[in-house]
Order: C-alpha cells, then sequence, then structure tokens
C-alpha cells in the first residue's frame, strides 16, 4: 500500500505540473491583457504614457516570457504563495478564501441532499419496478433530468422573484439582504436560509435525477445475481436481500461516483452563480477571466486539479473498502 501511495503521490504532482503549465501558457495568450482591462477603468481623459505601460507591465510581470514568469510561479508555490491578485490587490489565497464559505454551503448541502434522496428512490424504484408508481416516477426524473439548470433558475427567480414582488414569498437573489449586518444571530440564518433556497433546488435536482436512476440500473442488475437468489433461498428477508445484499454490492460504481463529486463541491457553478449572484466560486472565476487576473485564475485552477486528483485517490480507496478483493500493491 504504501509504494501505491507513493507511486499515486508522485503520479499526481507530474500531473499538477503538466496541467498548470498548460493552462498559465493558455491564459498569457488569450486576447488582453491585464494591462487593457485597467486601462479601460482610468479617467478618459488621462492617456498612459510609454512609461507607465512599462511601469505597469512590470507590476503585473508581463514583461517577461510566460515560461519564465510560469517558473516563477511554481517556485513560490511550496511558501504557499500564489501571488496577489491584480484586481483586488490582496494575496490570491485570501481573495479565495473568502468564496470558499458561499460555494461550500451550496454545493455540500446539495450534495448531502442528492444523497440522502436518490438512495430511496432508487431503491423504491427498484421494489417497484415496472409498477405505475414507479414509471411515473421514472418519468418525473427523467423530466427533471433533462431539464437545463439555468432555464429552471430563470423560472424560478420569474415566480418568486417577479411575480411575487413584495409579498412574504418574494426570494431575492443574492445570499444576503441588504440589512442583514442589523440581524440576530437567527435572524441572519433565515435570512440565509431564504436567499439559499431557489440555488440550492436548481443545484440538486439535475443530481438527484441521475443517481436515482443510476443506483435503480445498479440495483436491477445486482438483484438478478446468483447470490441474491441464494439469499432469497435462505429465508432472508427482503429489506435485508434488497439493502445488506443488493444495495452493498452496487457501492463500487456508487464511490466512483462520489470521488467523481469531490471538485464540484468547491468548483461552484459560473452560470447558477451569475443567475443568483451568488458570491462563490463559479462567479469568482468569471470575474478573474473578465478582467484576465492571472494569479486568481491560477490558484483555482490548482485548486481544482488538486481535488480532482484526490477524488480520483479517494475512490480508489473506497474501492478496497467496499470490495475485499481489491488489494493495491
Amino acid at each position: 500500500m504504501t509504494t501505491y501511495l507513493l507511486r499515486r503521490t508522485l503520479l499526481g504532482l507530474v500531473t499538477l505540473g503538466v496541467v498548470t503549465m498548460i493552462i498559465y501558457g493558455l491564459i498569457r495568450h488569450m486576447p488582453g491583457n491585464p494591462l487593457l482591462m485597467a486601462a479601460e477603468n482610468l479617467d478618459p481623459s488621462r492617456r498612459l504614457t510609454k512609461e507607465d505601460q512599462e511601469r505597469m507591465l512590470r507590476a503585473y510581470e508581463l514583461d517577461k516570457p510566460w515560461y519564465v514568469a510560469y517558473v516563477r510561479w511554481l517556485v513560490k508555490l511550496p511558501r504557499g504563495d500564489l501571488g496577489t491578485s491584480f484586481r483586488e490587490r490582496r494575496p490570491v489565497l485570501q481573495v479565495i478564501g473568502q468564496r470558499v464559505g458561499p460555494t461550500l454551503l451550496l454545493s455540500g448541502l446539495s450534495l448531502l441532499l442528492t444523497y440522502l434522496i436518490s438512495v430511496p428512490i432508487g431503491l423504491y424504484c427498484t421494489v417497484r419496478s415496472s409498477r405505475l408508481d414507479e414509471r411515473l416516477t421514472s418519468v418525473f426524473l427523467y423530466i427533471l433530468y433533462s431539464l437545463p439548470t439555468y432555464v429552471a433558475a430563470l423560472g424560478l427567480l420569474v415566480v418568486f422573484y417577479l411575480k411575487l414582488k413584495d409579498t412574504p414569498w418574494q426570494l431575492k437573489p443574492g445570499m444576503v439582504s441588504d440589512d442583514f449586518a442589523m440581524l440576530s444571530f437567527s435572524g441572519k440564518v433565515q435570512d440565509v436560509a431564504r436567499h439559499l433556497l431557489l440555488p440550492l433546488v436548481c443545484y440538486t435536482y439535475g443530481g438527484l435525477a441521475y443517481f436515482s436512476r443510476f443506483i435503480k440500473a445498479n440495483m436491477e442488475e445486482a438483484i438478478r445475481q446468483d447470490y441474491i437468489r441464494t439469499a432469497r433461498a435462505k429465508g432472508a428477508g427482503p429489506v435485508r436481500v434488497l439493502i445488506l445484499h443488493a444495495f452493498r454490492n452496487t457501492l463500487i460504481p456508487f464511490v466512483t461516483l462520489l470521488g467523481l463529486t469531490l471538485p464540484g463541491i468547491l468548483s461552484g457553478s459560473i452560470i447558477l452563480e451569475q443567475i443568483f449572484s451568488w458570491p462563490g466560486m463559479g462567479m469568482l472565476f468569471f470575474e478573474a477571466l473578465n478582467v484576465r487576473d492571472y494569479p486568481v485564475i491560477m490558484g483555482l485552477t490548482l485548486m481544482f486539479s488538486v481535488l480532482t486528483l484526490l477524488g480520483q485517490f479517494l475512490a480508489d480507496v473506497l474501492y478496497a473498502l467496499v470490495d475485499p478483493r481489491v488489494t493495491y500493491t
């Protein structure tokens, strides 16, 4: 196991190096640069002189080739230095850390609800297979899965923000209300919960539909196996057969999805966060791309890459836990 962990760690470091180098080269060749973006915000009556441009290029470290700048960025990583945001003039770690909470709150609750609801629905559809209630549930799940989240988000805003305006049922975009600072602790919790409701629904329903169908498909294959017939012949009850025998043996593909969802917990959604004005990682990534904030883009890329590799590693470890036949050397 130690050899396997060492090999995976080395492979992960090489992968991170390749990914970050490619991304750094790509963003440095994007049309536009931070200098042009900063110039757009200046007073129109003021024109940048050549000296101003050279000074700003040095400040942004754009006076060096991209590969030299990448090596300088890479050397700082072991110290935890991801650079300084061009836009906010703050360390990248602080900028990202400020957005982690909102995204983690939204994505974490969404993932928790998805698993808590999809597993019972998947098991229920397996037990009631080919019956009217199961068919209606399956049709409803297919509709949810095929409905784009941005369409649902816009529809919910039309209903709960525009149609119900100036009523107690109105739900506004954003994470908090304007008077949030003056509310009590319980009032702040309720205020965040009201703003969280609509984006949480949009984050959850697609994954809920997919996981429910995924569980049902794997369960239907499992209950046809010989060991299920043997368990029934020995007198095991239907609940025991369904959960302890069939569902347990469908955990291997299930934990694969669990590992792959790890990056999504912190990556956020650019479209949904823009629609609901949710100050999360997706909106930060969009804003950084708009102003060519290279340090923030690279910091987010590094974080997403690490989470992806950790998710794959977690899936491999969970394989060994749910299936004793799987060993690593």
